[in-house]
């Protein structure tokens, strides 16, 4: 009897039920499309959505040196909230955020998006301060959040100690329509929606140079042979240093490790995700029962994508003073993902030196809630070349000084 793994099961599955044949054996590329998305994470396949759903641009391709969803798409601890403070911020996710909402029924896909509530807690009387003054610039950015009491923190999270030894907990940011979505199943949907349209996925392909001809792009060099294009959406996270100069221009941007880990299965005990910035971690429960911890970033630039045992003791040691409960169980996975981040910790979306180009990247840890509206606006900008929701957010603000800090602003890149 003939054995699979269930790797393989699970793939035929999602082929037979998603009529996935087109995308996922990844079709040798054609000479030429319209649009070349390099990088088919979500940040890519969401702007390559929008590109023929919104704008009727369906020549397109989407070149992935991996597999679909591999990079950081997977690889994240899938929290989905809008409350930043400044403007440009609160605006493009507070537009991703709305999308999530609808997004399951938009790609006729199940992304599980689950409006469970995010938390951020305040710890110290200078977070109070900043939560509380994003709850007042949420409001008048048509954000919903809300300042609560630690009596209301205790209610909606049982397990929580509120009267930490270090950092009781003071209050938190209230935002109830946040919450997670199933990062593979974004990726899959909107592969599967770009799939229907005529475009082509093109997995284990990578690209080794950008072409060009009088200031302007006229396609790619991939390990599957060239392929010529009108426009190139650079869209490959924690590498996009290394493709802006195959095209000849630099970023301000630095590469880094992000890691998680998840717990062993349990029971129900905590429904909505907590943020605590101050000891820099955070944790939700997951549909099947683990709770995924996650926290910053490593102190030094790298690409590697698996955990290291300093992030374990420095992240669990952080939240096991907050949710003591969590100090008796074991660990059941841990990985790592590359963030790109920029100076201000505020992504870039923008035309580039070179013509025809465009690049999309510096999300740092915050990139899985931004999906939709980064996708949309991307999208937009490559269309007509102007959108509201990137305007803020070009490569012009680095040479100019408007620069969106949000590390400051919000007190985490998150």
């Amino acid at each position: 009897m003939k054995h699979y793994s269930a790797f393989a099961v699970a793939r035929e599955a999602l082929r037979y039920h998603t009529g996935w044949e087109r995308a996922w054996r990844s079709p040798e590329p054609k000479k030429r499309y319209d649009v070349i998305i390099v990088g088919a994470g979500g940040h890519g396949l969401a702007t390559a959505y929008y590109l023929g759903k919104n704008y009727g641009i369906q020549n397109v391709a989407v070149i992935e040196k991996g597999w679909l969803g591999g990079g950081n798409t997977g690889r994240n601890t899938t929290i989905i909230r809008s409350n930043y403070l400044q403007d440009p911020s609160a605006a493009i996710y507070e537009k991703s955020r709305s999308l999530y909402e609808d997004l399951s029924q938009d790609l006729n896909y199940n992304v599980m998006f689950s409006p469970r509530g995010v938390m951020m807690l305040a710890q110290t009387q200078h977070e109070v301060r900043g939560y509380q003054r994003t709850a007042h610039a949420n409001a008048l950015q048509g954000v919903k959040t809300e300042w609560i009491e630690p009596e209301r923190v205790k209610q909606l999270v049982p397990i929580i100690n509120i009267d930490g030894p270090r950092y009781p907990v003071l209050g938190a940011l209230w935002q109830e329509r946040g919450g997670t979505a199933r990062h593979d199943a974004v990726a899959w949907g909107y592969a599967r929606a770009c799939s229907n349209m005529g475009m082509d996925i093109i997995q284990q392909c990578e690209v080794t140079g950008v072409r060009s001809e009088n200031g302007r792009v006229t396609g790619v060099a991939t390990t599957k042979g060239a392929i010529e294009c009108d426009k190139l959406g650079i869209v490959v996270a924690g590498h996009s240093g290394q493709l802006a100069e195959m095209a000849g221009f630099r970023l301000p941007v630095e590469a880094l490790a992000l890691q998680a880990l998840v717990s062993e299965p349990i029971k129900p005990c905590m429904d909505v995700v907590v943020m605590a910035n101050t000891v820099h971690g955070y944790m939700s429960q997951s549909d099947k029962g683990e709770m995924v911890i996650g926290g910053g970033t490593d102190g030094f630039n790298n690409f590697t994508q698996r955990g290291s045992f300093h992030h374990i003791e420095e992240t669990v040691r952080a939240l096991v003073e907050t949710f003591p409960m969590i100090s008796r169980l074991k660990m059941l996975r841990q990985w790592g993902g590359i963030v790109d981040m920029t100076g201000d910790r505020s992504p870039i979306l923008s035309k580039t030196p070179l013509g025809g180009c465009f690049i999309n990247c510096g999300w740092g840890t915050g990139g899985f809630k931004a999906i939709p509206g980064s996708g949309w606006g991307m999208a937009q900008l490559m269309a007509t070349g102007h959108s509201p929701l990137t305007e803020a957010f070009s490569l012009d603000r680095f040479k100019e000084g408007r620069f969106i800090d949000e590390s400051v602003a919000a007190g985490v890149a998150h």
